[in-house]
């Protein structure tokens, strides 16, 4: 059964100007938000930025937000309080980073959402996926987004109509290093998975997914 937004995101816990970006039932169709939410976007550099970072486009800093050396922000960008963007980390365009999200150290994001508390700390690719509140992912985590054939993106059979889309992770959700997380894959909150995971598919909620070498799953305890 696939995960529903309601199911993932804990609307209590989101920026209220990002909440109504979870209103579609079906994860995927937070991206077409994303872009809705970015058209009419305000130029605004409140943050703390470091003069070597090079911010291209409209892109919205709020107060509090830290851009740290080196780090590359093209617009159209919304970075929350508190957010923060690394040394030499990549944020493209259609990105939103919720309050105190983090895009560390050599890490890119591309026209994803990560909400509040999220991180894709070290040397991670993020592409078109959702990250819900406290997400994090270990060092070189990747988010796939396009299927080697090209094909739309299908999950347990349904067509999603996008060529570019990777994952949604619910609240809490912690992935381990060095895994890869295939187009198509959706993890229900306070879901766990081992380091070096090749996941895609559908993941309860509580549950535990290792790497043995074959996937398996197991219920929090």
């Amino acid at each position: 059964m696939i995960l529903r937004s309601q199911d993932l995101f804990n609307l209590d816990l989101v920026d209220d100007e990002l909440k109504s970006l979870l209103s579609p039932e079906n994860p995927w169709d937070i991206l077409a938000e994303i872009d809705r939410f970015l058209e009419d976007l305000e130029d605004s550099r409140e943050g703390d930025i470091h003069p070597t970072a090079v911010i291209k486009g409209k892109v919205f800093i709020a107060k509090g937000a830290s851009i740290k050396p080196h780090a590359y922000i093209e617009g159209p960008a919304w970075i929350g309080p508190n957010a923060s963007v690394g040394h030499a980390a990549y944020v493209r365009g259609g990105s939103i980073l919720g309050s105190g999200a983090k895009v560390g150290h050599a890490s890119e994001v591309k026209h994803s959402l990560l909400l509040s508390g999220a991180q894709a700390p070290h040397f991670n690719y993020v592409g078109d996926s959702v990250l819900g509140n406290n997400v994090n992912i270990g060092a070189g985590v990747k988010l796939a987004n396009f299927h080697t054939m090209g094909k739309n993106i299908k999950i347990d059979g349904v067509d999603t109509g996008l060529r570019k889309f990777s994952a949604a992770l619910g609240d809490n959700v912690s992935i381990g290093c060095n895994s890869v997380l295939s187009p198509g894959t959706i993890i229900g909150q306070d879901a766990i998975a081992y380091s070096g995971a090749m996941l895609l598919g559908v993941y309860p909620a509580n549950s535990i997914i290792k790497n043995r070498p074959n996937i398996e799953v197991v219920e929090r305890t």
